[in-house]
């Protein structure tokens, strides 16, 4: 049988390939004996759009209902985040995802969620992990006779999730301010709420498709070509707003149709949350998020902490601190005042209210920030190598043999996770294989968005060569 690991965000695996109903049940009998072991008793369980998603939540559900652990399931397609508000809603012990989140269509997965509403720490994944069966296993009852036997029952986590938003958001003055949207749900589980809550928004991808129309769910600007040109086409809209697969990532435009990527909007909710609504706290970021949070954090005299990639550690930290803002260079971003999970929605609803009550744009509001911090600029690149490729460059940065990138010269190197090349105060470039996709992933961060470019070109060369 298949060894089943779960990556930065949880087990995915390619439909009808190593993720089939037999691995799901091997999965889920695992974690409903790891449940058993600390006597809990009830999980949530939900399912994005993707292919297969209700075949194998019912599949989940009657596994769990064999270990007497009753499941409140999801009618429909919902988000990560509505999955995460209705564990703590309904004081489940657990919450179970069915999604690849942004990961390509062939793609699905399983996401663990904890009690608190957040992603599962990691010792309590591994503890799952180990109790994963190198056999298969069936479940003893069916979906239907455990709905008979009253463990099994439904739930609405959407209106669920509505109503937490409205209980939470000046939603009056955002409506009332005149701001049109253009949103885009990347035919993913965002796009019931957003056309409830704006009816008048321009609405890109909201149908269920789960193709994708082949594209990867990633709210990253190369996957969104039509909602910048809808943005700039127009001259009407006063800011885009995307969600993935699952909608716990974000992606935003300005009114120009220009990108606004996670480091630009950790700082915009810092901004906000501390000197417009004089909230406190700590900050928290992932290892590759702009070294700008660090300034900022320390002009506003808050505790600033860096941790691994991957959401699940920003949630273990929120749990004994007092977290402002939260977030990761991937578009997973956390603030407080909600549960300790990333939200694209609840983090684009933030921004709205920021827009809406001080009545500037994106781009006035981001001169506020370079006003603080400094201009800079971000950019990525994935690069789709062989592993033997992966494994040389990898091994090349653990024997530190990475002196310049071109023209530019290594004068610091950190290895939190993965490995980060300081060539000055104001430029970057990080290296990093990633946790869930065959992928290196490569960042840099400079003064200007061409610079970036020319900095992971100069990279890219010299690690391929």
């Amino acid at each position: 049988m298949q060894t089943i690991r779960f990556g930065t965000d949880g087990w995915r695996a390619i439909i009808a390939d190593d993720y089939t109903v037999a691995n799901v049940l091997r999965v889920t009998d695992a974690t409903a004996r790891w449940l058993k072991n600390k006597g809990a008793s009830q999980v949530v369980i939900g399912h994005d759009c993707r292919f297969g998603g209700e075949l194998f939540l019912q599949n989940a559900a009657a596994m769990f209902a064999s270990y007497g652990i009753k499941s409140i399931v999801a009618k429909g397609f919902v988000s990560t985040p509505m999955v995460s508000l209705g564990v703590v809603k309904t004081k489940s012990d657990l919450g179970i995802v069915i999604t690849a989140s942004h990961n390509p269509p062939s793609y699905n997965g399983y996401k663990l969620k904890s009690s608190f509403g957040g992603p599962s720490v990691p010792a309590d994944i591994a503890g799952v992990e180990e109790l994963i069966p190198d056999h298969e296993v069936r479940p003893s009852t069916t979906f239907e006779e455990a709905i008979a036997q009253g463990l099994i029952s439904y739930i609405d986590l959407e209106k669920m999730y509505i109503a937490h938003v409205e209980a939470n958001f000046e939603l009056d003055t955002i409506r009332s301010s005149g701001l049109q949207m253009a949103y885009d749900a990347m035919y993913g589980a965002g796009q019931n709420v957003i056309r409830h809550l704006f009816p008048d928004a321009l609405l890109l991808h909201c149908e269920h498709n789960p193709s994708f129309m082949g594209q990867a769910p990633e709210p990253i600007h190369r996957n969104l070509g039509e909602l910048s040109n809808a943005i700039k086409s127009s001259g009407k809209f006063a800011f885009g707003l995307a969600n993935d697969g699952d909608a716990d990532r974000i992606g935003m435009y300005d009114d120009e149709g220009n990108f606004v990527d996670s480091h630009h909007l950790l700082l915009l909710l810092l901004l906000y949350l501390h000197k417009y609504k004089g909230m406190t706290g700590e900050v928290i970021v992932t290892f590759s998020v702009t070294d700008k949070m660090k300034k900022m954090a320390e002009l506003f005299g808050l505790p600033f902490t860096t941790k691994k990639i991957g959401f699940k550690y920003i949630a273990e930290f929120m749990l004994d601190h007092d977290v402002l803002v939260g977030g990761e260079e991937s578009g997973g971003l956390a603030v407080k005042g909600h549960i300790p999970e990333r939200d694209g929605i609840w983090i684009g609803l933030t921004i709205m209210e920021f827009m809406a009550k001080t009545g500037k744009s994106i781009r006035e509001l981001i001169r506020e920030v370079y006003d603080l911090v400094g201009a800079f600029s971000t950019d990525r690149y994935d690069l789709h190598i062989t592993e033997e490729q992966k494994q040389s460059v990898i091994k090349a940065c653990k024997e530190n043999l990475y002196k310049t990138f071109g023209k530019y010269q290594v004068s610091r190197v950190e290895d939190l996770d993965g490995y980060k090349y300081y060539l000055d105060d104001e430029r970057w470039v990080m290296i990093r294989p990633s946790g869930t996709e065959p992928v290196l992933r490569v960042y840099s961060q400079a003064p200007t968005h061409e610079e970036a470019i020319e900095i992971l070109e100069q990279t890219k060369k010299t690690i391929l060569a």
